[in-house]
C-alpha cells in the first residue's frame, strides 16, 4: 500500500536549496501537506506542538543534528513511533549502522532523485 499523500510531512535541512528541492520532489510525488524546519531544535519544537505523520531530516545540521533529533524523538513517548527518513551526504557504513541502531525508519544517501525518495517512503509505509 503506498504512502498516504495527505499525510503531514516535516522536512528538516539547514540548507534552503535542499528544503526547496525536497519539497519539489514531494509535490511531484503528489504529497501536499509539507512543512519545514532549519535545524533539529526547531524541528523538535514543531513536532511536540504539531501533528506530523512523517519526518524527513538531514543528518548534518547546526544546533541539533539529525541523529540527535532521531534519538530525542525515539525517547519521547508521544513521538517514538513517528516514521523518520534520514538524509545523509555520506554513505559511510558506520553512520548507517548508527542510524539503524537509533531506530531510523529508512535512510537516503544524497544526491537522490524522485524515484529513490518515493521508493524509500513507500518502504516505510508498507
Amino acid at each position: 500500500m503506498p504512502a498516504n499523500k495527505a499525510m503531514k510531512i516535516l522536512v528538516v535541512d539547514d540548507q534552503e536549496t535542499m528544503r526547496v528541492s525536497i519539497k519539489s520532489i514531494l509535490r511531484a510525488l503528489e504529497f501536499k501537506n509539507i512543512d519545514y524546519a532549519e535545524n533539529g531544535e526547531e524541528a523538535y519544537q514543531m513536532l511536540t506542538k504539531g501533528e506530523f505523520d512523517f519526518l524527513i531530516t538531514d543528518w548534518m545540521m547546526p544546533k541539533m543534528t539529525g541523529m540527535e533529533l532521531l534519538k530525542k524523538i525515539r525517547s519521547d513517548a508521544k513521538l517514538s513511533k513517528l516514521p523518520v527518513l534520514m538524509l545523509t551526504a555520506e554513505g559511510k557504513q558506520d553512520n548507517i549502522m548508527e542510524a539503524i541502531k537509533a531506530k531510523v525508519s529508512n535512510y537516503v544517501v544524497k544526491p537522490f532523485d524522485a524515484k529513490t525518495l518515493d521508493n524509500k517512503i513507500n518502504q516505510i509505509f508498507r
